[in-house]
């Protein structure tokens, strides 16, 4: 059945995006007439891995079929638009929390529904960690049902914890200290109970479940995204002004939203078993203060500047590891073949102009 291509659906700054996806070397004959299942469908990162997997029918005719799960059917709707037309993607609504009883089996499923953001941890941590605990055991209450392929599980950089050990990065085996009766932890926490129920259904059913670790994804994102650097590219996207609150001295794994869903692929379908993948670019390490500034200068003809709201902050702070390196090692994602693409300074000028295609 012919579809309208993905290319005539989505603006040509989103398309191009979607290339440098399939430009990784992703081996999509694993998935060829394949169904898959995705859970946090109407996501951030979710929307690519869509995009791309219907962009490879199109370029090859591998014929995946695409299952999304979504709790807000109208946001998603908005957010593909057209692309629910073609027949090889369809959405269903629910809570992740709540038994998958579709009678369509899945080859593949991907577990990516998650509140990320710190307005949830704060007004709804219930919810929060019931998406990853929950939501985790549904999930693959279903792909054992299906006698799924490979499933994979997206955890995060905060199960990590606290690492006050002077490392100057994290790897997979490190483990620091993350305080269980504080409730701010619940996604941390919850991320971290997540990847062991993950090792419970592969010990005791056999199951293969593939676990990523991505960095701090950044892209376009809404305007009204709460995330630190969502609202730096907001900021350039209106034309004021950056206005740092702190020294911005936080030294992080930035990784371009391409690149995150390339890997998250790459890790479902060559990754080992329950072995956990960091995702992180390491032409992207920065610091919080070095964002800014890239953001303000990768569009010298808007005039924009970085500001500090506290006079002492304008220093330049000295780079330190006495408290948590939010730097991940990604050697054994590397292992795999793959490699980023997407620069910081090329990350926030895409994410720059979809932005404005979207919203302006």
């Amino acid at each position: 059945m012919k579809y309208s291509p993905v290319c005539d659906l989505v603006s040509s700054h989103v398309y191009e995006d979607v290339l440098s996806i399939l430009d990784q070397p992703i081996p999509w004959e694993k998935m060829k007439n394949k169904t898959v299942f995705l859970t946090g469908a109407g996501g951030f990162i979710s929307y690519y891995m869509v995009l791309a997997m219907l962009a490879v029918n199109d370029r090859d005719n591998m014929g995946i079929r695409i299952i999304g799960l979504v709790r807000n059917y109208e946001k998603a709707a908005k957010k593909y638009g057209a692309v629910l037309e073609r027949g090889d993607f369809s959405l269903i609504t629910q809570d992740v929390c709540q038994d998958i009883t579709i009678e369509e089996k899945s080859d593949f499923v991907i577990h990516a529904a998650s509140q990320a953001s710190a307005w949830h941890f704060e007004n709804d941590p219930v919810g929060t960690i019931s998406a990853n605990v929950e939501g985790t055991i549904k999930v693959l209450e279903y792909a054992k049902r299906c006698q799924s392929e490979a499933s994979l599980f997206i955890s995060s950089l905060k199960t990590y914890g606290s690492v006050t050990d002077g490392s100057d990065c994290l790897k997979e085996e490190t483990t620091g200290y993350l305080d269980h009766t504080s409730y701010k932890n619940c996604y941390a926490m919850g991320k971290r109970v997540a990847e062991t129920i993950c090792a419970s259904y592969h010990k005791q059913y056999g199951m293969s479940i593939k676990i990523a670790r991505p960095s701090y994804i950044y892209g376009p994102a809404s305007l009204n995204d709460d995330r630190v650097w969502a609202q730096f590219i907001a900021n350039v996207v209106r034309g004021q002004d950056i206005l740092l609150k702190s020294n911005g001295a936080a030294f992080r794994s930035f990784c371009y939203v391409t690149d995150t869903a390339s890997a998250l692929f790459m890790i479902l379908l060559c990754g080992k078993d329950v072995a956990p993948y960091n995702i992180a670019n390491t032409a992207s390490d920065t610091t919080i203060r070095n964002f800014a500034r890239t953001a303000v200068s990768v569009f010298p003809d808007r005039n924009l500047k970085l500001a500090f709201a506290n006079k002492e902050d304008e220093a330049e702070p000295a780079l330190s590891f006495t408290s948590t390196p939010e730097i991940l090692d990604s050697t054994r994602l590397r292992e795999l073949g793959w490699k980023p693409h997407i620069d910081l300074k090329e990350g926030i000028r895409r994410a720059v102009q979809i932005v404005e295609e979207e919203h302006l």
